[in-house]
């Protein structure tokens, strides 16, 4: 008997060609029991919505490194908010999300209040996306004897 593992969708903004950060989450989140649809760089919107609604998604993570995240999140955001609710997760961001450096608290919290279900940035991102991901619960799967 197996239990499904979570199923995380992994995505980017359009304009941003960077495909490490995605390959680095979708290994982070596979070696915690996650199954992961890792949908390339330059992420159209209309890809995204189609994932959440061909596929029982437990969280969409959306990591950006060009800088242009705090300009083009938000329609995405809309977008996804479009999607009927059970097919809707929670929608975490991080990266390189402005191209001044590091965002600061203030525009971290507006991302949160836009309905982003958390914002990691900083040194400190991926410690606190594992934490968050120590969240959800991941059952492990039973093989038959």
């Amino acid at each position: 008997m197996s239990t499904r593992p979570p199923v995380a969708v992994v995505a980017t903004i359009s304009s941003d060609a960077h495909t490490w950060n995605l390959v680095y989450l979708q290994l982070v989140l596979e070696e915690r029991g996650w199954q992961v649809i890792n949908l390339g760089s330059c992420t159209p919107t209309d890809l995204v919505v189609e994932s959440l609604m061909a596929s029982d998604v437990d969280l969409l993570v959306v990591s950006t490194v060009n800088g242009h995240g705090l300009l083009e999140v938000p329609a995405l955001l809309d977008a996804v908010h479009e999607v009927p609710e059970r097919f809707r997760p929670p929608v975490v961001l991080g990266g390189k999300l402005g191209t001044h450096g590091e965002i600061g608290d203030g525009e971290v919290q507006r991302l949160r209040d836009m309905g982003f279900a958390d914002v990691f940035v900083s040194e400190t991102a991926v410690d606190t996306f594992c934490s968050y991901l120590s969240g959800f619960a991941v059952a492990p799967t039973a093989t038959a004897a």
